[in-house]
């Protein structure tokens, strides 16, 4: 089963990473158009519609990734105090009662809103442009199956450790500076 779960990890990451440098066109495309409209007085048409796009892709698209990294919010003061069967148990719950119906929904009327915006080949009112955004919308959908998919496997990582005390291993490529400075607190 942990081969699964850290398979799952590494999709996540890819995806996320992936996305990530959707960063390097955001800030390439925002330095663009304030060059453009201080230094030359030639504001862009096209830059507001592009940077929202990116970010809402970026912001989206990160979702899964940092829900495989265990980055989301929590209470920490209290949940890190807590024995791991009492967490997993929290965790579990909060995820069957909130986490899987706010996905799932997300996912049906996501692909409803993207598939509307289709129909009537919808386009942006923010510029003079008015490039067609439709096709971004089915960002919606793809980045809540994503979540979908890492939140199964988070659950499974829940009855694990309700089912032996321990929290399943879980891919890590970065890591919380309050987890490495009290490591190193206690060298």
């Amino acid at each position: 089963m942990t081969r699964y779960l850290i398979l799952v990890d590494h999709l996540s990451a890819w995806v996320g990473k992936a996305f990530g440098w959707m960063i390097v066109g955001l800030t390439g495309v925002v330095t663009y158009d304030v060059v453009m409209r201080y230094l030359f007085s030639a504001p862009t048409r096209w830059a507001f519609d592009v940077s929202y796009i990116l970010y809402g892709t970026l912001f989206m698209m990160a979702g899964a990734y940092t829900l495989s990294r265990n980055g989301h919010v929590r209470g920490d003061m209290f949940y890190r105090k807590w024995p791991v069967k009492t967490q997993a148990a929290v965790d579990l719950l909060l995820y069957l009662s909130f986490f899987l119906p706010g996905v799932l929904a997300l996912v049906w009327a996501g692909e409803q809103f993207a598939t509307v915006s289709r129909l009537v080949n919808e386009r942006s009112s923010s510029s003079p442009g008015g490039p067609i955004i439709w096709p971004f919308k089915y960002i919606i959908p793809i980045a809540a199956f994503f979540m979908l998919l890492q939140g199964l496997v988070e659950i499974l990582r829940c009855i694990e450790a309700i089912r032996t005390g321990e929290w399943p291993e879980r891919l890590s490529d970065v890591e919380e500076t309050e987890t490495r400075l009290a490591r190193e607190s206690q060298m």
